[in-house]
Parts: C-alpha cells; structure tokens; sequence
C-alpha cells in the first residue's frame, strides 16, 4: 500500500530526518534512565566509570550504614597488617564489627531493588564458612579473635574481600526531595530535547491551521495526537510511538511487515463479520427495494400512466430508452445475421407444417415431380420472409418513420408489460418469490462466510494485493 507522507515529510525531509534522529538519542537515553536502576549492578561490574557520572543523576549514594561498616572492616585491615598493632585496637575493631553486623541481621539495611536477595546470600555465604546455624552467629563467629587466628584472617579477609564485599559496595541510598519523591535529575538531560520537540510540534501545528483554516487549534495539533507524547514529563516510555512513526515516515525504520500484520490480525478478527454486516445489509435493501416496489418499477421501465415524474426518473427512464434502443441495434447489425440460417430453418419448419394441415396436399405432394418443387418452394419462401424480416428491421434503423414506429413500439411494450404485472396479483407473486430467493442466497451467504473465516479472507486480499502491485 501507498505510504502516507504529511506535508512536512515531502517539503523538508532534511530537516524531518534530522528531529527523528534526535527523537532516537532522545528516546534511547529515555531506555538508559528508566533501566539503569536494575542493569546498575551490571554497569558497575563492566563499567564502573558509567556508574560514577550517573548515579548522581539519580541521587544515589553509598548506603550509611553498610558504608560505615566498610570503613571499620578496611580500619581492621590496616590494623592487621601493621606490624606493631596493638592487639586492644584488633579486638576494639572486632567488637564494633560485631555490632554493626546485627543491623545485618535484624533490619532492612538494603534498599536496592534485590537487596533482600542479595542479603540473604550473603548471610548463607557466611553461615557456610562458619558453619553456625543463624547469621548473627555466623557474624559473630567471623568477627571474633579465636576464628581468625584459627583459620588465618589473611584466607579468612581473603574470603570477606572477594565473596562478601561486592554486595556491601553494591547497596546505595537514594536521596529523597521535599516531596517524598527520590532524587531524579534526568529532566535536566531531558530539557532540550523537550524543547526541540515543543518547536517542531508547535510549528507543525501552526502550518497545518494555516493550510486549514476551517481547523481549530485543538484539531489542528490532534492531527499528530502521538507527537505529544514527546513532551511528557512522565510515562517517557511512550516516546516509542512518536519516534517509530517518525522514523517510519522518512524511511530510516521498516514497519511494513509490522503493518500489514496488524491489518491481517483485523481482517481476521472482524474481516469476517464486517463482510457479513454488509452483505446482509445489501440484499436487505434490496429485499425492502422489492417490498417497496421500486424494482418491478424499473423493470417496466418505469409506469407509463404516471404523468409526473421526479428528476431522477426522467433521467432513469432516459438512460433505459437508450439503453434499450442500443440493443436493438446490436440485434439488428450484429446478432441476427449470425442466427439468420436458425431462422430459416425455423420458417421452413413453420411453413411446412401448415402445408401439412391443408387438405389434400399430402397426397398431392407425393406425385411424381412435385416433392422436389413443394422442397424448394418452402426453402425460398422462408428464405424470403427471412430476408425480408432482416430486411426491414435495418431499414428500420435509417428511416425516420420506422423509427418513430419502433419508438411508439417501446413505449406500448413497457406499457403491455406494467399493465400486465398489475394484473392478476402478478407484481406480487414475482416480488414474493424475489424475496424469497434473496432469504435464501442471504442464509447461503452467511453460511459460507462461517465456513471460509477470516483467515481465508485475508488470504485471498493478500494474495490480490501481491497481483495489484
């Protein structure tokens, strides 16, 4: 099918591509913003730096209390690793650690989306290397001097650094505005192209009311309803209509496929019952057309006795007369020399039938000599009345005179043939059984329709289609 191009596409199609591009970075940014929150674990394992420049963007930052907990836990470190520490600052580090686990254990310290996820893993990470049945004791058992010594706390941080850390790191907080809403500067980011979008949008509003004037303002910018999702500052997930369409309408997107898909989904679902509504509709009229009379009307060609016609019927009784008076010309000109030797034949037959019913001509034409004159008397004489026939009919066409029978012949026939269906409840047994027979042909109709279903129909137009193009 033709694809639709709006006044903008085909007058400045530089520029549209140009706003339908920008339309894309706009709305590939609007995917970035709204995934970020879930795929953040992901870019900071793969892409830290994109977590750094982001994250203030959505007023995320380092989680308090977990963050005071890596403080203390990277204090333990350095405490360890010196060689003159003091062995009351080891226990003083092991015993806040002790502590701040139990927030761990007993509050909902992650906030991220799979925070209690990630907890819980942490918690049997840790209740597998202690072998302790509850995670405050496995926290306890950890975090103690007898375990580390034990089990030697450079394997033992080893441990804490590579399987434990990452899910401290991974928990953030996120800022909270006066409004109870958290922090979200993408609006910022989002501005300009909102303002570009404004214009365009704007703009193509404008030119439209000014091609149509007899266009409100409201009409004007429904035009392109779609586009005015561009300019929300919520649900920017909606973008994808406007910026598909766009791209669609300057060929940088292929929604073909898409379309004609759509359209034989609707054929399928309501294709069928629209061609029933509408066949059923149309032998309807015409069934109300019988009952009103307007078809036997027709036929007649129209009522001779009625004086007064409307405009419509002159004209209709016109375009019959001359309909009418072109075929008897092709009868004339075209077709009866073709079925001039059937007549004949037929004359013949006729005449030699009433010769049969003469008295004594059977007898007679058995005598010697006469059978092959009565023969070719017959032959002649239908071959005259024939001839003749023929004859006159194209006479009839170049003389005035016999055109004028011929006209005063019409007019007497649908005279015969209205005077005729008034009669003898004539009009209204035909009617009954045209009535009758439309009943019929509309059930056969609607049962077939329920045999083939849409999905043939839609076939068949597809196919039509592919044979038009």
């Amino acid at each position: 099918m033709v694809k639709f191009r709006s006044y903008f596409e085909r007058h400045y199609p530089k520029l549209e591509r140009i706003i339908a591009t920008i339309a894309l970075i706009n709305l590939g940014l609007v995917f970035f913003d709204l995934s970020y929150i879930s795929l953040r674990p992901v870019y900071r394992q793969y892409t830290p730096v994109v977590v750094r420049i982001y994250d203030p963007v959505k007023g995320i930052v380092s989680h308090p209390q977990t963050e005071a907990y890596q403080d203390q836990v990277n204090a333990l470190i350095q405490q360890l690793a010196a060689p003159n520490s003091e062995r009351s600052q080891v226990e003083t580090s092991l015993s806040s650690l002790r502590s701040l686990s139990q927030p761990l254990t007993t509050e909902r310290v992650f906030t991220t989306p799979n925070g209690d996820h990630s907890l819980a893993t942490l918690q049997q990470l840790l209740q597998q290397r202690t072998g302790q049945p509850s995670p405050q004791a496995a926290f306890d058992q950890f975090w103690s001097t007898e375990y580390l010594n034990q089990q030697g706390w450079q394997s033992e941080l080893a441990f804490w650094n590579s399987q434990i850390r990452p899910y401290l790191e991974a928990n953030y907080f996120r800022q909270i505005t006066g409004l109870g809403m958290p922090v979200d500067y993408f609006w910022l980011i989002d501005l300009p192209f909102v303002l570009i979008f404004g214009i365009d949008i704007v703009n193509r509003i404008r030119m439209s009311h000014r091609r149509n004037p007899h266009l409100s303002w409201v009409e004007a910018a429904l035009r392109r309803w779609y586009d005015l999702f561009l300019l929300l500052p919520f649900w920017r997930g909606l973008r994808v209509l406007p910026v598909a369409l766009r791209l669609y309408q300057v060929d940088m997107l292929n929604l073909e496929p898409l379309r004609a898909e759509a359209q034989r989904d609707v054929v399928v679902t309501v294709g069928a019952d629209i061609a029933g509504i509408a066949g059923i509709e149309i032998i309807e009229q015409m069934q109300s057309s019988i009952r009103q009379g307007e078809l036997l009307d027709w036929v007649s060609w129209i009522d001779p006795d009625v004086t007064t016609h409307s405009e419509v019927e002159i004209v209709a009784e016109e375009e019959i007369t001359a309909i009418a008076n072109q075929l008897y010309i092709v009868g004339v000109q075209d077709i009866l020399p073709q079925v001039q030797p059937d007549i004949e034949d037929l004359v013949q037959h006729s005449i030699a039938q009433t010769l049969e019913q003469l008295p004594g001509y059977p007898k007679t034409s058995g005598l010697p000599g006469l059978e092959q004159l009565s023969t070719q008397i017959k032959q002649g004489l239908s071959h005259s009345l024939a001839q003749g026939l023929y004859h006159t009919l194209t006479s009839s066409l170049a003389d005035p005179k016999a055109e004028e029978i011929t006209a005063r012949l019409q007019h007497n026939l649908r005279a015969a043939v209205a005077q005729a269906l008034s009669q003898h409840n004539t009009r209204q047994n035909i009617e009954q059984r045209l009535i009758s027979a439309l009943e019929k042909f509309k059930l056969n109709y609607v049962k077939t329709l329920a045999e083939v279903g849409g999905e043939q129909l839609a076939d068949r137009t597809e196919i039509l289609r592919k044979q038009i193009s």
